[in-house]
């Protein structure tokens, strides 16, 4: 399992490069959007110089055939300059008889002067008015807003930057996910090199408790030490296996968890109470039989944990039509609704000393593993929890 530093520096290198494309779009399209505004400003330049030239040549007599032909050609040229303005709403105010003429203002016929002129100011608030002055005489002054593309374009930096954004929110998901997956491997590599270790001194157990059978020791005693010790092979398969998708069989439900119920049972405190209802006849579901029960176990330990190591704790199995369902309830200090979906993330605890890991396990190994439902079914503060696994039953088994 490899465990190198290089993946880290890919990972960064991804997000950096991310990070500094998306950058660089955003100011080219910036950089594009300012001259765009630039372009129809010059374009407004030519259109305002235009009208002012095409006033003056109205109002000079020409004297000459060819004055008046070389007039008639500016005139021509005024006019097609103007007439090349068919995007930008334009407004001219007229000083000399304080009206408004207007080009490209939809509905601008039923508009009044003072509309007009309310929007001559909204047009200054975008863009400087352009004088027309003659013979150091200001005549006309020019009005102007935005192109519809230009009104289009303005909200393009604000949905790119949204998108750069969740871009960014993107790329931090990505870094917490390859993180946790780092941390998935080196959880499961330590469990598998605990596996391997614990299986060592577990051989040698299993060696001295035949020696012992030859011994004058008491028989119960040689029995439960091998159930500690089949407790344990248990144990090791379990963590060999973490890590790697587990095989189903079809299995008995009510046994397996009957087999697990006796176990601890046996082995927790007399100060807990245990009682199991169960119902008669096979209850079959996939299952694997290692992490049922370690899923199982986590899960009566977090109820005696509840209960400070007092109190009473039922295992009740009921069935419907397409499932089995294991309740598991004990009558500790009770979970507050806000948290019943806390209590399966990984790391989350009330005790002083532990890691959070138990129900998060527990979770995993029914949902990811097993296809089926884990839950808090009810639970009232200072009265008890009741805990719900459920399985999907086989029919044709």
């Amino acid at each position: 399992m490899n465990f190198s530093p290089k993946p880290q520096y890919a990972r960064w290198f991804i997000i950096i490069s991310s990070l500094v494309i998306t950058t660089l779009i955003l100011w080219n399209v910036l950089l594009f959007f300012d001259q765009l505004k630039e372009a129809e400003r010059s374009k407004m330049v030519m259109f305002a110089a235009a009208k002012k030239a095409l006033a003056e040549t109205s109002d000079v007599l020409p004297t000459t055939k060819d004055a008046r032909q070389y007039d008639g050609a500016l005139s021509d040229l005024y006019l097609l300059i103007l007439s090349e303005n068919t995007t930008i709403p334009t407004l001219t105010y007229n000083l000399e008889d304080e009206t408004y003429d207007y080009v490209n203002i939809p509905d601008g016929d039923q508009l009044s002067q003072e509309e007009l002129a309310q929007l001559a100011q909204e047009y200054a608030l975008t863009n400087e008015p352009i004088d027309i002055v003659w013979d150091g005489v200001k005549m006309n002054t020019v009005y102007y807003g935005n192109s519809p593309v230009i009104a289009q374009l303005k909200y393009f930096p604000i949905a790119l930057l949204i998108i750069v954004i969740l871009f960014i929110a993107l790329i931090y998901f990505y870094y917490l996910t390859s993180k946790s997956s780092a941390q998935n491997l080196l959880w499961a590599g330590m469990a598998k090199e605990t596996a391997h270790q614990i299986g060592t001194p577990l051989s040698s157990l299993v060696g001295w408790t035949e020696i012992l059978k030859t011994e004058d020791v008491n028989p119960e005693y040689i029995k439960e030490m091998v159930k500690d010790i089949d407790r344990l092979e248990i144990i090791t398969d379990r963590f060999s296996k973490i890590g790697s998708v587990p095989d189903l069989k079809v299995v008995d439900i009510i046994t397996e968890t009957k087999e697990t119920f006796e176990y601890l049972e046996n082995r927790s405190s007399k100060l807990i109470k245990f009682s199991i209802d169960l119902p008669e006849g096979e209850l079959p579901v996939m299952l694997n039989k290692q992490l049922y029960g370690w899923t199982i176990e986590n899960m009566f330990k977090n109820a005696i944990d509840a209960m400070k190591g007092k109190g009473d704790l039922s295992v009740v199995i009921t069935r419907d039509a397409n499932y089995a369902k294991v309740l598991i309830s004990d009558t500790g200090k009770g979970i507050p609704k806000s948290k019943f979906n806390n209590i399966f993330e990984p790391g989350f605890t009330t005790k002083k000393r532990g890691w959070g890991l138990g129900l998060s396990l527990a979770k995993r190994i029914i949902e990811e593993y097993h296809d089926g439902r884990v839950g808090v079914l009810k639970s009232e503060i200072d009265k008890g929890t009741t805990m719900q696994i459920q399985l999907k039953l086989v029919h044709d088994a």
